[in-house]
């Protein structure tokens, strides 16, 4: 990597660290260490805690997040969502962009250094097995130059194993969220037979996450995940990220006790590369390649204090910072993002506060006109479809709350809708003949369960008008 004028010249943007040639380089980092990494170890163990322990707790009876795609059913926080409420996720999958979008424009990549599941798994989980297993960076490299020896079997084939295990551990949780913990359970106590698909399921996630996390590692985000791209075009001159100051550490120059002091802070140790995952020169400026896990300002502020500089030489500011020592401001572009990102969670709290426990839908049976009925009435024929949204049975009564007519159910009076369940039932609505004034006259159905009314549905009865 070029040291000197890489930066004016702009030529480590032409490519990435991990190719050379057309060819893999391999990341070999250094173990980081210091006050932010221990804050992120801390953070990563309260967010693995809650990924691994979170399938097995139950609210009424369920999981408190379930994405199972095969039945179509869906639980957040505890609420159970049916394709039916797709508008729903559609309004919370937009809200979860604009903030997103907003949290990027303010605060950068944070999210991926911090949060992000492919970084806490690779930097707190899998890279802490290798530097126990293989030794730091150092280490690593002389036993990748090693012939296939013992003592080369013996530490690639245990990180294999852990990794292998680890990942199967992985697989189960993340296959938990999906199909739930008790069809996980079913392959443990039942005959393998019975539970092949979901077997199947397991394997293929467990060889995913090990082909991830044991050869492809930092490529998931510099090739594969879209943020890094996008970032690019979110970013603004007030965005905080990762920053190296240059107008302190230019000119670059070896430590020396005799140096002189017009050169720079920057003693060019290279620890900052060193210790990178993603093995970029942060003196370089943003890059699409920086997931912000702060490795570099940890070992760049121990470097300092080593040789007696003020620490924060890298450090979490942003461009305008370190070019004008100005502080994050409230732009227009934050605020625009703002009221919409506002406007958006108030539409969507709106939404889930006024959603029913029941969706009723009613319709006149297709391709059927009015019937004539005895005392001078007519009757049109319709069909229900009941959707409980709810862990608990419901018996549904219709009432026909506008008008003089009367609903009369086709085999029973009561329809009974079991939870999480869907119902339907075909019913007739009686009018006598003076009451209609209309072609089409509006109709309004109250739907109760247990005396309490739950949804109003409107519909149209079809009928003549009486001659005068």
């Amino acid at each position: 990597m070029e040291k000197d004028g890489e930066l004016e010249s702009g030529s480590f943007r032409d490519t990435i660290a991990t190719v050379k040639d057309g060819k893999r380089v391999w990341i070999f980092a250094q173990k980081p260490k210091g006050k932010l990494y221990n804050k992120r170890t801390v953070l990563s163990i309260v967010y693995l805690a809650i990924f691994f322990f979170l399938p097995f707790m139950k609210i009424h009876g369920e999981p408190p997040f379930l994405l199972n795609l095969i039945e179509r059913k869906f639980i957040l926080f505890g609420v159970v969502f049916w394709p039916q409420d797709l508008f729903l996720f559609v309004l919370g999958m937009l809200t979860f962009i604009v903030f997103i979008v907003l949290f990027t424009v303010v605060f950068g990549r944070v999210f991926c250094g911090w949060a992000c599941p492919q970084t806490v798994l690779m930097e707190m989980v899998f890279r802490k097995i290798e530097y126990w297993i293989e030794g730091d960076a150092t280490h690593q490299k002389a036993l990748d130059k090693l012939p296939w020896n013992a003592e080369k079997i013996r530490k690639r084939g245990s990180k294999i194993a852990v990794f292998f295990a680890v990942s199967f551990a992985v697989a189960n949780t993340f296959l938990a969220y999906i199909i739930g913990i008790d069809e996980l359970e079913k392959m443990i106590v039942e005959p393998i037979a019975n539970n092949i698909s979901t077997l199947i399921s397991l394997l293929i996630f467990t060889g995913i996450f090990f082909g991830v996390f044991y050869w492809f590692r930092e490529q998931a985000c510099i090739v594969v995940c879209p943020y890094g791209r996008l970032q690019g075009v979110l970013l603004d001159k007030n965005s905080i990220l990762v920053a190296y100051d240059y107008l302190r550490g230019e000119p670059r120059a070896k430590y020396s006790k005799k140096q002189e002091v017009t050169k720079g802070d920057c003693i060019d140790c290279f620890q900052c590369v060193k210790v990178c995952p993603t093995g970029i020169d942060i003196r370089n400026g943003t890059q699409l390649e920086c997931v912000n896990c702060t490795a570099c300002i940890d070992v760049c502020d121990h470097m300092m204090e080593s040789v007696g500089k003020k620490k924060g030489l890298i450090r979490y500011d942003s461009e305008n910072g370190i070019a004008n020592k100005t502080k994050l401001k409230i732009t227009p572009r934050i605020i625009s993002y703002s009221i919409v990102l506002t406007l958006l969670i108030g539409v969507l709290i709106t939404v889930l506060v006024s959603r029913t426990d029941v969706e009723t839908s009613i319709l006149r049976t297709p391709g059927m006109l009015y019937q004539e009925q005895p005392d001078n009435c007519l009757s049109n024929l319709y069909n229900i479809k009941l959707v409980n949204k709810t862990r608990k049975d419901l018996p549904i009564v219709l009432t026909l709350e506008s008008g003089s007519g009367k609903i009369k159910m086709i085999g029973r009076n009561v329809i009974q809708v079991g939870k999480e369940n869907v119902a339907s039932g075909e019913f007739f609505i009686i009018l006598n003949k003076k009451d209609i004034k209309n072609r089409k006259t509006k109709l309004t159905i109250g739907v109760y369960t247990k005396g309490k009314k739950i949804e109003t549905v409107q519909t149209n009865f079809l009928g003549v008008v009486p001659k005068k």
